[in-house]
């Protein structure tokens, strides 16, 4: 057993499934303790001594015929009370990992951008799986072991005490060795174990990095020299588990010699009692067995204390991983909320000041302009400059001060965030698809559409020719991130899932890098005709994407240095003329080569 703040709750969840297990795993703890005491009664009834007692077993078969029925009983109760405790207990643990595993996966949801710019995929997975399965044994083979030990252990010393008090004092001193060597060696176990999930951390977030970059990795010619990486990672995340293991076999070996030792010495001073008597009375072969029949059961218990021992030092350091996980402060929550019943998309950025939490040097400085509700706007500068965070800021992924960026008119800051992402389309520099079919990738902001629309959208986005030379067309499944698809379809397939949405606030965060001019012209076109009356913001690296729209932003180096139309910003913007000027000499000279 193991508690926690993040899983005390789980016990009273299921407290009845919990007590019904518990009953019946108490039941079978009493009823397999009235073994020995039958077995007594057989070799002690059957016995050269019993032949001259007319009362004895060996003279009334019938009364065997009672005891062997007395064992089957227990053997049937013991099977139903053994797969009731089973069902209820594992089935506990089984529902306990799920829970918590579906509060981790929620509360991974809240987390913002910063927290995983800390920490990585792998490391991250390893909670999911090795920390959360730990979790799950002490919930329960721990809530087993720790009946067992309670409840047949002490059933069972009681009844050794009752029977031999002398042989029960001489085990009982070596079983309190076991308990100290449990200890000293528990503490170790627990540093060994953590350094263990550490080890398998690395070895994870590294196959799993490889896995989604193994096509720089084929295209860079580098799989040997990362084979020798993960030779290396894998040799420690080996070296970690075998000090584990050593630890963990040193604590059983000691305990099978102590345990060993004490049986040997039972049976001596059983012999000794049997032969000379005990405290006046005899003491006969049956009651040396049912002695340590008794021993016997008390062993898994004292075993079992030990396995506890074992396995709360590695429940605990899996259950601190996962509560720093889940005690991560949710940075992006609402606050003094102001009440919004529908966005229109007007937008204006009020002296924005912006640096990222774990970084030192301003990203964003006095940005100041307005976006009018309806307008098509690009904003274009180097790599860099600030573009994207502006993106990241609108769509709330980092917390802002008050009044620097309104949305109608309204702080940003004290709208709903769900309500702000919620009129917002977006399609990322990095076209992330999930492994499915197109179609759902495309309706992804709905839980189900109709296909015409979905082909609509595709048009609009001048996938949909792509798509259909599929021969599963729309119901292709798509590899992991999208791998079936090429750069520019991909690009296309994210601009398709935008497009349906229909927000209010469209966003393109360089979005058409990845496809022809002439593509980009027919997209440019079929959102213009889609998007008017609704605010449309691209961000670019191209003059072709932008020089079309309403209004033009140029940044440089965080700052914005001018804003305008094409055809004003050629006269009067000097960063501007050099992209316009640089990227005319590109096309010439791509075009020459041609």
């Amino acid at each position: 057993m193991i508690f926690g703040k993040h899983v005390n709750k789980y016990y009273l969840r299921y407290f009845l499934f919990f007590l019904f297990g518990l009953i019946a795993l108490i039941a079978v703890d009493w009823y397999q303790l009235k073994i020995p005491e039958i077995c007594r009664q057989i070799l002690d009834g059957i016995s050269s001594d019993a032949q001259n007692n007319p009362e004895s077993l060996i003279n009334n078969p019938d009364n065997i015929r009672q005891l062997m029925l007395q064992l089957a009983i227990i053997a049937i109760i013991m099977f139903c009370g053994r797969f009731t405790w089973r069902y209820c207990i594992f089935g506990v643990a089984a529902r306990v990992e799920a829970g918590i595993r579906d509060d981790m996966f929620s509360h991974s949801l809240k987390l913002s951008n910063a927290y995983y710019k800390k920490h990585k995929t792998g490391a991250l997975m390893a909670l999911f799986t090795n920390d959360l399965q730990v979790i799950k044994v002490a919930f329960g083979s721990g809530t087993v072991m720790t009946i067992d030990a309670l409840f047949l252990g002490g059933f069972a010393l009681y009844k050794m005490f009752i029977t031999n008090w002398i042989l029960t004092c001489f085990s009982i001193i070596p079983m309190l060795l076991i308990a100290i060597v449990s200890v000293i060696v528990g503490r170790l176990i627990k540093e060994k174990f953590k350094a263990r999930q550490e080890a398998y951390e690395a070895l994870s977030d590294f196959t799993q990095e490889n896995f989604s970059g193994i096509a720089v990795v084929k295209a860079f010619v580098k799989e040997v020299h990362e084979i020798r990486h993960f030779d290396e990672i894998n040799e420690i995340n080996r070296q970690k588990n075998i000090e584990f293991v050593r630890f963990s076999t040193l604590l059983n070996v000691l305990l099978t010699a102590i345990l060993s030792s004490i049986i040997t010495l039972l049976f001596g001073g059983g012999a000794y009692f049997v032969i000379n008597g005990f405290m006046g009375q005899t003491f006969t072969v049956g009651q040396m067995w049912e002695f340590v029949g008794y021993f016997d059961a008390v062993v898994w218990p004292f075993m079992a204390v030990a396995q506890l021992i074992n396995m709360r030092a590695q429940a605990k350091a899996s259950l601190g991983r996962i509560d720093e996980f889940l005690d991560t402060e949710v940075e992006i929550v609402d606050t003094d909320v102001t009440d919004v019943n529908e966005i229109k998309g007007k937008i204006e950025f009020r002296n924005l000041n912006f640096t990222y939490p774990d970084g030192s040097n301003q990203v964003l400085s006095n940005i100041s302009f307005i976006i009018p509700e309806g307008t098509m706007v690009g904003i274009i500068g180097k790599t860099g400059c600030g573009k994207t965070t502006i993106v990241d800021l609108l769509l709330r992924t980092y917390n802002l001060k008050d009044n620097q960026i309104f949305i109608d008119d309204k702080d940003i800051m004290h709208i709903p965030f769900r309500k702000v992402r919620d009129s917002i389309g977006y399609v990322p520099q990095d076209n992330f698809l999930f492994s499915d079919t197109i179609a759902n990738n495309i309706a992804f902001a709905y839980e189900s559409l109709d296909e015409d629309l979905i082909e609509e959208a595709a048009k609009l986005a001048d996938v949909h020719n792509n798509i259909i030379e599929f021969t599963e067309k729309y119901q292709t499944i798509l590899g992991e991130r999208g791998v079936t698809l090429s750069g520019g379809q991909k690009q296309r397939v994210s601009i398709a899932r935008a497009i349906i949405k229909n927000p209010p606030i469209l966003i393109f965060d360089d979005s058409v890098s990845a496809v022809d001019t002439k593509t980009e012209e027919t997209i440019l076109a079929n959102l213009r005709s889609l998007r008017k009356g609704k605010t449309t913001i691209m961000i670019a690296h191209r003059i072709s994407t932008v020089e079309t729209l309403d209004m033009i932003v140029v940044m440089d180096e965080g700052k914005i240095v001018a804003v305008g139309k094409h055809e004003e910003l050629l006269a009067s913007c000097k960063i501007y003329q050099e992209m316009v000027h640089l990227q005319s000499l590109e096309a010439m000279v791509s075009g020459g080569e041609e």
